[in-house]
């Protein structure tokens, strides 16, 4: 792969200047700005959806866990008219 250093980097830029115009250039720019900031809001929203759907994984109990915890636990009676 090449190295591109200034001189390449300068001539690269005039030529995009050039195609583009000094009237579109900003506008090009401000729109990739917009797009970037919008993909990384997207993306560190995603991140934070995962981290709380493991998190509620892992703070939920599954069925199985409930059901064995439930039959762990004693039941208390209750006082009927039979045991008064």
């Amino acid at each position: 792969m090449p190295n591109l250093g200034v001189p390449e980097l300068l001539i690269i830029a005039l030529v995009i200047f050039l195609l583009f115009g000094a009237t579109r250039l900003p506008n090009a720019a401000r729109s990739l700005g917009r797009s970037m900031r919008i993909f990384k809001s997207e993306m560190d929203e995603m991140k934070t959806d995962g981290d709380k759907k493991e998190l509620a994984e892992k703070q939920a109990p599954t069925a199985e866990q409930q059901q064995a915890q439930d039959l762990a636990q004693p039941k208390s009676e209750q006082p009927n008219e039979h045991n008064a």
